[in-house]
């Protein structure tokens, strides 16, 4: 039998460990031939290791699938590039590229370096356009393609001693959303996933108190191997209508979330002083305001399913 992805070429980044090798194990498992895109560096982007991209893709091999491994830095334009040309090279097409690849420097606002916040940008963000970018031109040459891009909770909700990741994640959402205006037009459609999973990425969450003990319990019942049948979904033809959304997948739980709309309103034609602000607006806004110190644990308080 089968599956969704016969005769689809995927690439997905960051596909040497965690969440990436779930993902690379069931759509080679769907009939996709894989780029497992892995430098191998550490957790916050140092050093550099072929190995768990050559595990991945010769795991793929030996169950019988297809599978090429590269090595490249999604935060340099031209390594990037080399994931989509390895694809074209390799398989003949592009298909559908997985935006999986991320690094963390988790700190405090006010401690955070200039270099805190630009490792984490270039990889996190300008990674995700580098190689959705190099693929581009081979998704509007065949007039179809999918571009799958991991955000966060971080970024949707927030997160303390995150504002790198956050804002990143956050871009992600936009820059997805952009791609999937300027490309629905050629067939080409972005779509975006926030995952909730116990996985290298995950384990730096502290849990020093009561509460952070908690929410960390509950990410480790959540497997990586959860998100996988939703990439594989988004990349098939099978959600060839599907586009510019914003998933989430929980354990056995998926989530659609909405974008930013409007959620009050209030219209003083003789104009607004800030007196009037305090006085009239806010307490009219503020039964809507969101929580100050919100995060997403208090948006999911209750254990994955």
């Amino acid at each position: 039998m089968s599956g969704c992805l016969e005769g689809k070429v995927v690439a997905i980044t960051g596909a040497g460990r965690g969440i990436g090798h779930e993902l690379a194990l069931h759509c080679a498992a769907q009939g996709a031939a894989v780029v497992v895109n892995d430098p191998g560096v550490a957790q916050a982007g140092d050093g550099g290791d072929t190995a768990p991209a050559e595990a991945t893709a010769n795991a793929i091999i030996a169950a019988g699938g297809k599978a090429v491994a590269n090595f490249g830095n999604v935060a340099d334009p031209k390594e990037a590039a080399g994931i989509v040309e390895d694809a074209v090279a390799r398989f003949g097409r592009i298909d559908a590229v997985v935006n999986n690849a991320g690094i963390l420097r988790d700190t405090i606002w006010h401690k955070m370096s200039y270099e805190d916040w630009k490792s984490v940008i270039d990889v996190n963000l300008t990674g995700v356009f580098n190689v959705s970018k190099a693929a581009t031109p081979h998704f509007r040459e065949q007039q179809s393609g999918s571009f799958i891009h991991f955000t966060s909770t971080s970024g949707l909700i927030g997160n303390i001693g995150q504002a790198n990741y956050s804002a990143a994640k956050l871009g992600v959402v936009a820059l997805s959303q952009s791609i999937a205006l300027d490309m629905a037009r050629v067939g080409v459609r972005s779509n975006c996933i926030a995952p909730f999973a116990w996985s290298r990425m995950t384990s730096s969450i502290p849990a020093e108190t009561p509460e952070q003990q908690e929410r960390v319990r509950r990410m480790q019942e959540m497997s990586a191997d959860k998100i996988a049948p939703l990439v594989a979904y988004l990349a098939s033809d099978l959600s060839r209508d599907v586009t510019n959304q914003i998933f989430s997948v929980r354990k056995n739980e998926i989530l659609l979330f909405s974008k930013p709309r409007p959620v009050r309103s209030m219209v003083r034609l003789d104009g607004w002083t800030a007196e009037t602000i305090a006085d009239e607006l806010i307490p009219a806004f503020r039964p809507a305001f969101a929580r100050a110190d919100e995060v997403s644990a208090h948006v999911f308080p209750y254990d994955p399913v």
